[in-house]
């Protein structure tokens, strides 16, 4: 069984001279693992709780906790996107969904026409200040709470480190890039 966390199960083919991939050891794997399930239960939990305490999914919550730290509660859609890490269209599609319900408004920006401001509406604002409470409450019990004040800097350095890994990477560059602008022919309604 060793064998099987140290290299796949199937014979690859592959050219004589291609370097060995570096496997992962039994330890690597099972932090791997670790990650992966963190990784893959967290959204899932988070979208279960703020659907049972206030009606909104974690990427709508996601939105209007972003847009309620913005001084005037308004933000580029594209500084929209880089905060939260998702590519324009994933973006535009809740956006949409989120002006339906009145929780947020869209508008080409009055700065270049091109741009698209994303404005947080006062029923927008009393759903995140009325979430919050419970969402808090949520995070704390399922991540700070099991952790000492050492491991919760350990995690953070971790999770520093691997963000560096991916940017460095550059597997996000262009993420965005071909993706229909917000005021070029997609509109705002």
């Amino acid at each position: 069984m060793e064998a099987h966390t140290t290299t796949p199960a199937v014979t690859l083919n592959r050219e004589p001279e291609a370097a060995e991939p570096r496997w992962l050891d039994a330890r690597e794997r099972e932090v791997w693992l670790a990650l992966r399930r963190l990784l893959w239960g967290l959204p899932p939990a988070v979208d279960r709780q703020l659907l049972h305490d206030s009606g909104l999914s974690g990427p709508e919550y996601s939105v209007l906790s972003t847009l309620s730290e913005e001084r005037e509660g308004v933000l580029r859609s594209g500084a929209a996107a880089r905060l939260l890490g998702w590519g324009r269209s994933r973006l535009s599609h809740l956006l949409r969904r989120m002006e339906a319900k009145g929780l947020i408004a869209r508008a080409c920006s009055p700065e270049d026409g091109r741009g698209q401001d994303i404005t947080l509406t006062p029923a927008g604002r009393e759903t995140v200040v009325d979430a919050a409470p419970g969402h808090v409450e949520f995070v704390r019990s399922i991540v700070f709470d099991p952790l000492t004040r050492e491991q919760q800097d350990a995690l953070l350095e971790a999770c520093r480190r691997i963000s560096a890994a991916i940017d460095a990477s550059g597997t996000l560059d262009g993420a965005c890039e071909g993706e229909p602008g917000p005021c070029d022919g997609e509109g705002t309604a």
